[in-house]
């Protein structure tokens, strides 16, 4: 069991909080999206109700162990202050004797963020001194980071061997989430996979085989398996060196009585342009075109198949997203799974991004906020960061 936020003692306490502040700036410095930062808002608000004064530590983008001075983590923190319309304090350090004094220093109702972990290549490297040195600003550790979760570094896995530890509510909602998924699901459970390499989702097909009814497959990812029938692919994406792989995966989905849906139809183009001219080919695409979408008549097949479902994951868009061209399909992949009568969990930054633009996540159960740590859980790996706190 993971101890939760409840559980902890936070009055008059140093709260220790790993948040995921990994936000995209603009050239002026400015936070372009502050999905991320409102995340953490309920977590930072509920420490502070409990008397406790929360210290918040974060990585942004890849520095590689050096201190790069547009990754620092000032505007994150501007931003929440805005959000949270309390003083936030910033350390332009996360360890050694500044941060300890900040963190002594902080008040009731003021919360304190320190500077990107990742100025330091002991946070990825997972070393124990440098876990250590973090704890030193805390009297107990808070971890609210899913989308870090699945890494075994310092501030994710090694702080909690040194201070009383509980999920945060934003990890302890994603916890929850996946555990209904992959233990206790409502049946029918169908399944949703796009996105480009079938390499990054076959051991996702492969865990999800004994758990699910339906596996509808979408994306330049769909191509690899279209192959592995002998299926005419034209110029699309194919890893043909994992054709074998494709084909055994078939195979034991049909032993395993599960439906794994590929498509039947395609949107394609002889180039990747935004104005390209498009046609609507299948089931097989003849040369120089490569599909970059679902069609329609998939699309139809894939919503019968959403809305006769009772739990749903979408992991991955249908085509490239990106484009307008080739964006319909995983549009209507979305609004299907709104739609649908259904508890439902999205997760993956497109998948993530389609809800959000056609406005329809608030109809969806639990939109997940980490892409890397959703895929891993699917797999049915366990993450570093959830077993550091149990």
């Amino acid at each position: 069991m993971v101890k939760q936020l409840a559980d902890l003692d936070l009055r008059d306490k140093r709260v220790l909080v790993r948040v995921d502040f990994n936000v995209p700036l603009d050239e002026h410095r400015q936070v372009t999206s502050d999905a991320r930062i409102r995340a953490a808002v309920p977590t930072i608000r509920a420490i502070l109700e409990a008397g406790g004064r929360p210290i918040l530590m974060s990585h942004l983008g890849r520095p590689k162990g050096k201190v790069v001075e547009s990754m620092r983590l000032r505007p994150a923190g501007a931003r929440l202050g805005e959000l949270l319309g309390v003083p936030v304090r910033y350390c332009d350090t996360c360890i050694g004797p500044a941060a300890v004094e900040a963190s002594r220093a902080l008040q009731a109702d003021e919360v304190l963020l320190v500077e990107n972990l990742r100025f330091h290549p002991e946070e990825t490297d997972g070393d124990p001194a440098f876990a250590k040195s973090l704890a030193e600003l805390g009297d107990v550790y808070v971890d609210d980071a899913f989308g870090a979760a699945h890494r075994a570094h310092a501030s994710v896995s090694g702080v909690p061997d040194y201070l009383p530890s509980a999920a945060g509510l934003l990890l302890a909602a994603e916890i929850r989430a996946f555990d209904r998924l992959l233990d206790e699901p409502a049946r029918p459970v169908v399944a949703i996979l796009g996105g480009a390499k079938v390499s990054d989702k076959l051991p996702v097909i492969r865990n999800l085989l004994d758990k699910v009814d339906t596996i509808l497959v979408g994306g330049a990812m769909a191509y690899t398996f279209l192959a592995a029938q002998g299926i005419e692919i034209g110029a699309s994406l194919c890893e043909r060196d994992l054709l074998v792989a494709a084909a055994e995966t078939l195979r034991l989905a049909q032993q395993k009585g599960v439906d794994l849906l590929l498509p039947s139809d395609h949107v394609c183009a002889a180039e990747l342009k935004a104005d390209a001219t498009t046609s609507i080919q299948g089931p097989g695409i003849p040369d120089p075109l490569m599909g970059l979408d679902i069609g329609p008549q998939t699309v139809a097949r894939y919503r019968a198949a959403i809305g006769g479902a009772k739990t749903i994951v979408w992991n991955g868009p249908m085509g490239v997203f990106e484009m307008r061209a080739f964006r319909l399909g995983t549009e209507q992949i979305a609004q299907a799974v709104a739609d649908a009568d259904a508890w439902s969990l999205v997760g993956g930054g497109d998948s993530v991004a389609a809800v959000e633009l056609l406005g329809v996540g608030d109809r969806i159960d639990h939109v997940s906020t980490g892409g890397g740590a959703s895929l891993e859980l699917l797999e049915g790996k366990v993450l570093p960061g959830i077993a550091a706190l149990r």
